[in-house]
């Protein structure tokens, strides 16, 4: 069990006026249409091609968490990533676009979320009215940067601007040398292009999670407990979850799980502890973060702050406030995650007739023979 002071628990809380824009991240930046993008690097480096971006907290996770805000009708421009990428619309409406020009398409809501394949060019609008914002995770600690589409490479070189070979931008306008080709990324050949993946507009429709498709039950083990019951709606992988009837949508491994926790107003989780580090981001209401045994260090989130919780630290997780609140959850790992929760809370659970069965999920304690128990 490990054990975290206020000062140190503080520092791992971003707060949203704590985020930092970069507009030059990408080859991208000066095309018209591209140059109004904001790029943050909230946790891990992501895939930035920029020195100037600034990154909250770089501690590796094994993910990376970022964003992009744009205008109306700025656009992100096609390029391949080499690890999972996952967009989490939390403002506006946006469309997504796929393919060796762009030419499928998908439109992404508030709350939903859209998991795009590796080796696949991808790119998005922002075509809500107003300013749009998406958060990001990015599987693995190195994510290899990016690959631009060979036509925006090109344009690129008109606007001064190049790619080297380990990722980052070359901006002559701004005193760096013209390089050499060879110390750069060249455009894909027409050949290369046609080689990549394919996939068809439903196969991409199926990953993508509409906030009103979110599958919500009771979580966890303390369901029954009084002001106890958070919901959870799994969305990537294996999870926190002890709902057995539980499943998530999109299953192939990313590099961790992502799902939705809901609490109604004074609801909480009780203490547990988790091998695996944890992140939240709180979209709506208000979250308190009681950590340690003692309790004796606390984090109040507001919407669309970060929070990234060591392994190994107990954490209890409570709606503070006059209405409900809502986060995301992303834990690293595709394996499936083992809350562990104090004797106390199984000890209730059991009193109300509940109990963790040898999968670790939550079963009627009657019909559990005593060698089926789960241990804590």
């Amino acid at each position: 069990m490990i054990k975290i002071s206020q000062s140190d628990a503080d520092k791992r809380h971003i707060r949203r006026e704590d985020y930092v824009s970069c507009t030059v991240a990408f080859i991208d930046c000066k095309k018209p249409g591209s140059h109004l993008k904001e790029n943050y690097s909230i946790i891990g480096p992501g895939v930035t091609s920029s020195s100037d971006q600034v990154i909250n907290l770089p501690e590796a996770h094994g993910f990376n968490i970022g964003a992009a805000a744009m205008p109306n009708g700025i656009t992100n421009n096609l390029h391949i990533h080499f690890t999972a990428e996952v967009f989490i619309v939390y403002r506006g409406e946006w469309t997504f676009r796929w393919g060796s020009n762009g030419e499928n398409t998908i439109v992404g809501k508030e709350g939903d979320i859209v998991s795009v394949p590796t080796w696949l060019f991808r790119g998005f609008t922002n075509t809500g009215p107003d300013d749009g914002w998406l958060f990001t995770c990015l599987g693995g600690d190195n994510t290899g940067g990016v690959i631009f589409h060979p036509e925006i490479i090109r344009e690129a070189a008109d606007y001064g601007l190049y790619i080297s070979s380990d990722n980052m931008l070359i901006d002559t306008s701004r005193g760096d040398p013209v390089p050499a080709p060879e110390a750069t990324i060249q455009p894909m050949s027409d050949d290369q292009v046609t080689r990549l993946r394919f996939m068809s507009p439903d196969a991409m429709q199926r990953r993508v999670v509409a906030r009103d498709a979110r599958d919500f039950h009771p979580g966890f083990i303390d369901r029954d407990l009084p002001g106890c019951g958070a919901e959870l709606a799994p969305v990537i992988g294996s999870g926190l979850t002890q709902n057995r009837d539980h499943a998530a949508q999109i299953t192939n491994p990313h590099g961790f799980s992502i799902e939705w926790l809901r609490l109604a107003e004074k609801v909480r989780v009780s203490p547990f502890t988790l091998d695996d580090k944890m992140v939240l981001i709180l979209r709506e209401g208000a979250l308190r973060l009681v950590l340690n045994e003692e309790g004796d260090a606390t984090i109040d989130l507001k919407p669309w702050d970060t929070y990234s919780i060591p392994a190994g630290v107990i954490r209890r997780i409570e709606a503070i406030g006059s209405e409900p609140a809502e986060a995301l959850v992303i834990v690293s790992g595709d394996h499936r995650k083992q809350p562990r929760f104090k004797h106390d809370v199984l000890a209730a659970a059991l009193e109300a007739g509940l109990a963790l069965d040898a999968g670790g999920f939550v079963a009627p304690a009657a019909v559990l023979p005593n060698y089926a128990l789960a241990d804590e």
